[in-house]
Order: C-alpha cells, then sequence, then structure tokens
C-alpha cells in the first residue's frame, strides 16, 4: 500500500473518530438482541440468535477496519500557500473538451465521496492535478480514455 492511501486531512479523521464512536454505541443493542435470541432456547433452529450473532460480528468487524484505518492514517494539514495543489486543497478545473468547470477536494483514499466532490489525490486526476499551480494544463491518462483539464482556481476552504 502506498503512502498516498494512508494520508488523511484532518476532518476526515475526525470523521472516521466519529463513526467509531456512532458504530459503538450500537454494541449493548446488539448484545442484548444476541441475549434475547439465546433465551429462545436452541441455539442450532434459533434464526433470530443466527441473525444477531451476525450482526453482532458485522459490527465488531467494521470496528476493527475502522480502529485499523485510524492507525495507521498519516494526518496531513491542509497548506496554508495555495500556490500549488496539495492535500486537502479545493480545486476548480475546467475540462477542455466541454469547458465544464467543477470543484473537487482533493483528499486521502479513506475520504473519497463523489457526491461531495472528494477526489483521492492517488485518482488519475487527482494525482495528475498535484502540485500544479493555476493556469496550469494537464493532461490525464483515465481508464476510460485521455482528457485535458485546465487550473482556474485553488483554495483552502470551498
Amino acid at each position: 500500500m502506498s503512502n498516498e492511501q494512508n494520508q488523511i486531512t484532518p476532518a476526515g479523521l475526525q470523521e472516521l473518530k466519529r463513526e467509531v464512536e456512532a458504530t459503538k454505541e450500537q454494541r449493548p443493542t446488539l448484545i442484548k438482541a444476541l441475549q434475547h435470541a439465546r433465551s429462545l432456547g436452541d441455539l442450532s433452529e434459533n434464526a433470530e440468535y443466527s441473525s444477531a450473532k451476525r450482526d453482532l460480528r458485522h459490527l465488531e468487524s467494521r470496528l476493527r477496519f475502522l480502529n485499523k484505518k485510524i492507525q495507521y492514517a498519516e494526518v496531513v494539514a491542509s497548506p496554508v500557500s495555495t500556490n500549488k495543489v496539495k492535500l486537502g486543497h479545493f480545486v476548480t478545473v475546467e475540462f477542455l473538451d466541454d469547458a465544464d468547470q467543477v470543484t473537487y477536494q482533493i483528499v486521502g483514499q479513506q475520504e473519497v465521496d463523489l457526491k461531495q466532490a472528494k477526489i483521492s489525490l492517488s485518482s488519475p486526476l487527482g494525482k495528475a492535478l498535484l502540485n500544479h499551480r493555476v493556469d496550469d494544463v494537464i493532461s490525464i491518462k483515465a481508464p476510460a480514455g485521455d482528457y485535458q483539464v485546465k487550473i482556474i482556481d485553488i483554495k483552502n476552504k470551498g
């Protein structure tokens, strides 16, 4: 796993920690459901017991996964300077094939959310934008085909 995939913004780390806490809050309910299902008798033919046990295992697995993400995360603070694209920056690009302009935030792999226009620094576009400046025209090699973008603006906040 490359170092880029472990990088995360401070906001991304806080979101992971919030998810851990929210997941932990579900544990007592699932344990009670398992205890109730166990009290129903024969465990070999008890679908409610099997389901409750599976749900608790899934929760514990999710907690381990999230804790590993936090453990191996390298928090990278947003740079003060906006003269070059870095992790955490909001970058407005113009797609030269159709003049469409979109603003993306460059984030770590764990934070990707295309609905919120958060793209990974290891994605083809994110990787190509890193360390470039406003007015740079960049060629991106993507699985669906090559294209060019021009950097219109770089900001610390959206």
